[in-house]
């Protein structure tokens, strides 16, 4: 018999809900009494070694089948996180009703245990229980989760032929689950069968479309919906970030500001991370002066951390320091947060102060805590402190190291120019190590002209299997510096056959609130011939400095003046430029690459600094880079 024809049996009646009385010498009247005795203990216990004496008791007081009881108790086993204990309990229940199944399916949901939630409730109807709206709720979250979509449908039916598939909470359910396993057609099914589609149902549709990287459709619901709350706005927002849509996520939000609806903390941490990934500064602060004038939002773990990498990110660090000062309280991940930021910008004294001080609080570190700080100790050059920290983590901590932290000392090595001594731990680890790690002992190959070494990781690379586009360009790049243009060239060949196309190079600065993008060469933007004026204004200057091109890495078979103004109109060159022509003398110049600067670049930028007497700040893929007076934070290693 299925679990449909199981579910539309109509004479089913629940089990007695009458409290049991084994103990005659029990008074019903002392038996009503001591369940509310009990029930009020068991609510007001606070911890899950507080259940045991208080079950105990009631055992030995014969209400250990009380169903009143027992929901309290199921109930609060699964939110103390024992969920084991009361699966426990429940096996005890002579005649368990659907309450008490509720209360324990809701415990395994809780607790993440999908699958045990659902196998409970079809234990139920087969044994002849009928659902109730509440218990088809729990086990179509948990359907969802797991994206059992058999069983789900197998839910669905029984939920329709009880009558209950247009309860309003069965039915966000029932949309919700079609979402999550992707059956986007029967959750629209769902959605237009409803004779009230309000902003919640929308906004379920909504995160269903966007979960699954349907950015349009999900568009198309949300400008259908004609009175949007926060909510809503909210999850439009949180999605656009999301899956990558950083510019039309801001859009969203000045249109919501336009529409005088005021976010909510979620609304302004997702608006943040927005800010964060595009560099978007101005806005960020904007956010941030928005977070002090409405009370209401607190400069809480969550909405703090947010503004430290927000700054972080934007390349504020001496502002994220600021906030964090500022926080009254904070936790793991605020202080993972500061010292990561610290690390990217170069201040590794600094992130080391930050790391020492969360000890002295008491918080212990986490893995990615050991990743920032590992960080910092390789911008600073720490080896000896830096080996000391990685050493300290399985020795103190218990934390064993992962493929990021071998990275990390890999870099450490390699900066210092390490690079037998980077390549040794490489060939000891216990692990086997990823291109990235590879990647990074290449490069430092290359900087320190150990070219010999560099074909040899070149080797284990190419055998490796798994490289990126920045990997085959890096490997093209050294076999370049080193004059072997024939095997730079097989290189390239090899990308070309394999399909592998270079990630074009993209620069962006923040001017006025609005984010412009630059990409090589770029004719785009409106002002392109000012900004290509500025160009060449500053190449002559450049020249008349003495700066000399490093061509070297440049493609072999194309003169040298191709090979010098291949280098010219790079992405960022044309950022900074219009950052020059459109911001006022002094101002900070703030630019976000997605790739890592060229050796040219990096170059040509400390002198534009020194020349415009600009402080210019640049995120590339890697780290910050802060020119000044004619110098880089990296110290001309990243």
């Amino acid at each position: 018999m299925s679990y449909c024809t199981l579910a539309v049996v109509g004479n089913f009646t629940y089990p007695s809900t009458s409290t049991s009385n084994p103990n005659p010498k029990v008074s019903i009247s002392n038996s009503t009494q001591r369940r509310k005795e009990f029930v009020s203990l068991l609510k007001n216990c606070k911890d899950a070694n507080q259940i045991l004496p208080i079950h105990a008791k009631i055992i030995r007081t014969g209400h250990d089948q009380d169903p009143f009881i027992l929901f309290e108790l199921l109930r609060l086993s699964s939110t103390l996180s024992s969920v084991n204990y009361a699966s426990t309990i429940f096996q005890l229940v002579h005649n368990p009703n659907v309450f008490l199944y509720t209360a324990l399916i809701d415990g395994f949901v809780s607790a993440g245990s999908y699958s045990d939630g659902i196998s409970l409730y079809f234990q139920m109807i087969n044994r002849f229980i009928v659902p109730d709206k509440y218990v088809i709720t729990a086990v179509l979250k948990a359907c969802g989760s797991r994206f059992a979509l058999r069983e789900g449908k197998e839910v669905h039916c029984q939920a329709s032929k009880l009558g209950l598939s247009s309860n309003r909470s069965i039915t966000m359910k029932l949309m919700e689950f079609y979402g999550k396993c992707g059956e986007f057609d029967d959750a629209r099914k769902v959605f237009d069968k409803m004779t009230e589609r309000d902003v919640v149902a929308s906004t379920i549709v909504i995160n269903c479309f966007l979960d699954h990287g349907l950015v349009e459709q999900a568009i198309e619901v949300f400008d259908r919906v004609r009175v949007k709350d926060t909510v809503c706005w909210t999850a439009m927002i949180d999605g656009l970030v999301r899956n990558g849509e950083m510019n039309m996520a801001l859009e969203m939000f000045r249109e919501m500001q336009k529409g005088n609806m005021r976010p909510n903390e979620v609304t302004i941490v997702c608006v943040l991370s927005a800010c964060s990934q595009l560099g978007a500064l101005e806005l960020g602060r904007w956010v941030h002066s928005y977070i002090g004038k409405h009370h209401r939002i607190e400069l809480n773990h969550f909405v703090g951390g947010a503004l430290i990498s927000m700054y972080s990110r934007c390349g504020d660090i001496d502002e994220a320091e600021r906030i964090f000062a500022m926080m009254k309280e904070r936790n793991v991940i605020t202080y993972n947060l500061m010292i990561s930021g610290l690390a990217m910008h170069g201040k590794s004294i600094q992130a080391i102060e930050i790391f020492r001080g969360m000890i002295k609080q008491g918080l212990l570190p986490t893995s990615v805590t050991f990743v920032a700080i590992l960080n910092a100790c390789s911008h600073g050059g720490l080896v000896n402190l830096g080996l000391e920290m990685f050493h300290s983590m399985s020795r103190d901590y218990g934390i064993p190291p992962q493929i990021e932290h071998y990275g990390c000392i890999v870099d450490l090595l390699g900066r210092v120019g390490h690079l037998k001594e980077a390549y040794n731990f490489i060939q000891n680890m216990e692990i086997a190590p990823d291109h990235v790690m590879l990647g990074s002992l290449l490069s430092a190959c290359k900087i320190h002209g150990n070219f010999e070494l560099g074909e040899q990781v070149a080797r284990i690379l190419m055998n490796h299997g798994v490289v990126d586009s920045g990997t085959y360009v890096l490997l093209a790049n050294v076999y370049a510096s080193s004059g072997k243009w024939k095997e730079a060239a097989q290189i390239r060949a090899k990308m070309k056959e394999g399909g592998i196309q270079k990630e074009p190079g993209c620069s962006s600065i923040e001017v006025n609130n609005e984010i412009h993008e630059f990409l090589l060469g770029d004719l785009r933007h409106p002002q392109k011939e000012k900004i290509y004026n500025k160009l060449e204004e500053l190449n002559q200057a450049l020249k008349e400095a003495g700066h000399i091109p490093a061509t070297d890495a440049v493609l072999h078979d194309i003169e040298d003046w191709e090979k010098e103004q291949a280098l010219a109109i790079h992405s960022e060159r044309l950022a900074i430029c219009y950052g020059l022509i459109s911001t006022k003398p002094g101002t900070t110049i703030r630019v976000v690459k997605n790739l890592r600067v060229c050796d040219d670049c990096h170059s040509m930028i400390k002198l534009i600094a020194k020349i415009t007497g600009r402080k210019i700040v640049v995120r590339d893929r890697k780290r910050f880079h802060h020119f000044e007076n004619g110098n880089c934070s990296c110290g001309d290693y990243w």
